[in-house]
């Protein structure tokens, strides 16, 4: 009997140490809602035609879970007000696992590093303006996001500093005009399910030459092909992205203020190939081609005089930027079009902002719609990082 009392006293004990060991693991685990939230009052003039109404109340919740020092989780929605109904993105949700100091390895869809303005400064508290520069974002000429698997890190070089990244998705769809006949030959980014056996592969490296990190310099590529597998006509058509980047962000006691400069430029080279449009009244389609390139950039500077005396004014900020996009001459969706933004921002606190801004946009489009169109537009927003 005092053996058995001692047995059970030891499978006790055991059993004691196994919860304590799973409490400890169990303990490492953390889960965060972060995320933000913007709103605000819109004025545009279309060639001479006013419009103005209230707009946003966009709802961006960020999830987070970290399962170990190690093993991590984070998936973004964005639910938004537009066009009387109320749209649900699906922005990103993806595993990460830290292999050491230098890598870490995540899948499923994640923001692409193709150049640093839709990774790091699209969220609305993130971006100074209160629209995104021409032709980037999700109806960019470049991918915002993508679902496969990426190697990412960073490292010293003496008081330098490089980071990298090397990722392989599905790759974008050339759009052949067969379902939307004006939108022939643009790249379909929201690739959920691969349309071929070949896979797109991407990468940046980003190098920040001084030891306070304060400039980066980045490239970025990202190449694959296109065309549906089976399609005799598009299946070897081909895509070319390459994307550089600048940051600058330095408090200069001279000027008793943050000077912060961002500036981006992307390229998309797709393979030649022939299209069909129908023009009305007839029966047989019109072949046609053009060389098929896109560009689009912006330059952006702000200032914050965070060294002034007085609380209300270290709080304002300046902002102004120039965004240009240039689609295919010779497309159906051919464009030029250059846009010049001013801001006035004011930060409540590091995380909420508002902006007061005036934009002017100048656009001229191909055949399918012709002329000039000048565009002036007024925003009143209010931004909120959670």
């Amino acid at each position: 009997m005092k053996h058995l009392i001692i047995f059970v006293s030891i499978l006790s004990l055991s059993g004691l140490n196994n919860l304590i060991g799973q409490e400890n693991m169990f303990s490492k685990t953390q889960f965060m809602i972060r995320g933000y939230g913007h709103a605000g009052f819109e004025y545009t003039s279309v060639n001479g035609k006013n419009q103005s109404s209230y707009v946003g109340s966009t709802f961006a919740p960020i999830f987070l879970f970290k399962h170990s020092d190690r093993l991590l989780f984070e998936s973004e929605l964005e639910f938004e007000l537009e066009n009387n109904q109320v749209n649900v993105g699906f922005e990103y949700a993806d595993m990460s696992y830290i292999l050491n100091n230098y890598m870490t390895i995540r899948m499923g869809k994640f923001l692409l590093p193709f150049g640093t303005f839709v990774e790091r400064l699209h969220p609305a508290w993130i971006n100074r303006l209160s629209n995104m520069p021409l032709g980037f974002g999700h109806d960019g000429i470049a991918p915002s996001s993508g679902i496969g698997v990426e190697l990412r890190g960073g490292f010293a070089v003496g008081g330098s500093k490089l980071n990298y990244s090397v990722y392989t998705t599905n790759g974008p769809v050339l759009k052949d005009g067969s379902n939307e006949p004006e939108e022939a030959g643009m790249l379909l980014f929201e690739n959920f399910e691969d349309n071929n056996n070949n896979k797109a592969i991407g990468g940046r490296i980003g190098y920040l030459p001084f030891s306070n990190s304060s400039v980066e310099i980045g490239f970025s590529v990202y190449s694959g092909k296109v065309g549906n597998t089976n399609d005799s006509l598009y299946g070897n058509t081909g895509a070319n992205l390459m994307a550089g980047d600048f940051t600058f962000v330095k408090q200069v006691s001279p000027l008793y203020g943050i000077i912060d400069i961002k500036a981006q430029y992307n390229l998309s080279l797709v393979d030649k190939a022939d299209y069909f449009e129908l023009e009305p009244g007839e029966t047989i389609p019109t072949q046609y081609t053009f060389e098929n390139k896109s560009d689009a950039y912006f330059a952006q500077l702000s200032y914050r005089p965070t060294m002034a005396g007085s609380n209300i004014i270290k709080n304002f900020e300046i902002i102004g930027r120039y965004s240009v996009i240039n689609t295919p001459e010779g497309s159906l969706w051919e464009q030029q079009a250059s846009q010049i933004s001013y801001g006035l921002n004011y930060w409540l606190s590091w995380r909420t902002v508002f902006k007061l801004s005036y934009q002017t946009t100048n656009s001229e489009g191909g055949h399918d719609s012709p002329g000039t169109t000048k565009t002036n537009a007024i925003f009143l927003h209010w931004a909120l990082g959670f």
